[in-house]
């Protein structure tokens, strides 16, 4: 028998949502907490909490930026965005980051194949090479987070195979520093390019750049929900209040190989 990771990605999927859903598998928090803090990264702390969708309970994950970085002096002339410079964080910086942390191998090499993905769609999103684009969304601390804390949940859970189902995408318009732009996001887009996506018309971004990278990067196929024994059932709860459910479901499961 194998065991392996369902993701049911009926409400679209977020890096928030994938650590909500992987700690709600009943992992050690206090463990992944550990692993975290190898990443030398500061300026934030984190929230878990179990919260509801439609009646449905599960984790929240919240990655809360500190307001208070007294030693970073760049800030004394925009007390309002004190992080506007950990926004600027370019593909170069991330890596470092990453290659210096005490993080195992195997959470480092998922952590920056799940970041080129992003890295990918940027560059060719803003017609600039890779080592060029600059991480507004992704580079902030959250998204950092984010793709570390789904790795290092990755590694903890150590399952065979990983698959997912089709991914709900959503639709309408999202407001961005560039205006108004679609859904999905020509970002995201880019990233789920190859994978089979659908919309059912809810006006929301249902799916983010980091949340496509994740399930790109993790899933090996796409598929409707496979013949499996389910052992454990994760939720992770987004923040959006919508006409559905919310929310992203992982199944632990064993399946014949």
């Amino acid at each position: 028998m194998s065991k392996i990771l369902y993701f049911e990605c009926l409400s679209g999927i977020s890096g928030d949502m994938t650590i909500g859903s992987l700690l709600d598998l009943g992992v050690d928090v206090e463990v992944f907490k550990q692993e975290l803090q190898k990443l030398n990264l500061d300026g934030y702390h984190i929230e878990i909490s179990k919260k509801s969708k439609n009646g449905i309970f599960g984790t929240k994950f919240d990655v809360i930026l500190d307001r208070s970085h007294s030693h970073d002096h760049d800030h004394s002339h925009n007390h309002n965005h004190s992080h506007d410079h950990d926004q600027q964080r370019n593909y170069g910086m991330i890596k470092e980051l990453i290659e210096a942390s005490t993080l195992n191998e195997r959470v480092k090499h998922l952590s920056m194949d799940i970041f080129n993905e992003v890295a990918k769609a940027e560059a060719k999103i803003h017609n600039v090479s890779i080592d060029q684009v600059h991480f507004h969304e992704v580079g902030a601390i959250d998204s950092i987070i984010d793709i570390v804390g789904t790795a290092v949940l990755i590694d903890m859970l150590d399952v065979d195979e990983i698959y997912a189902s089709p991914i709900h995408v959503g639709t309408g318009f999202v407001k961005c520093d560039h205006g108004k732009i679609p859904v999905p996001a020509p970002a995201t887009l880019e990233i789920l390019k190859n994978i089979p996506i659908y919309s059912k018309g809810i006006r929301s971004e249902l799916v983010t750049p980091t949340g496509a990278a994740i399930i790109k990067v993790l899933a090996s196929e796409f598929i409707d929900r496979p013949e499996m024994i389910v052992e454990t059932i994760g939720y992770g709860i987004a923040t959006k209040d919508l006409e559905i459910a919310n929310l992203l479901r992982v199944n632990l499961a064993k399946k014949k190989r």
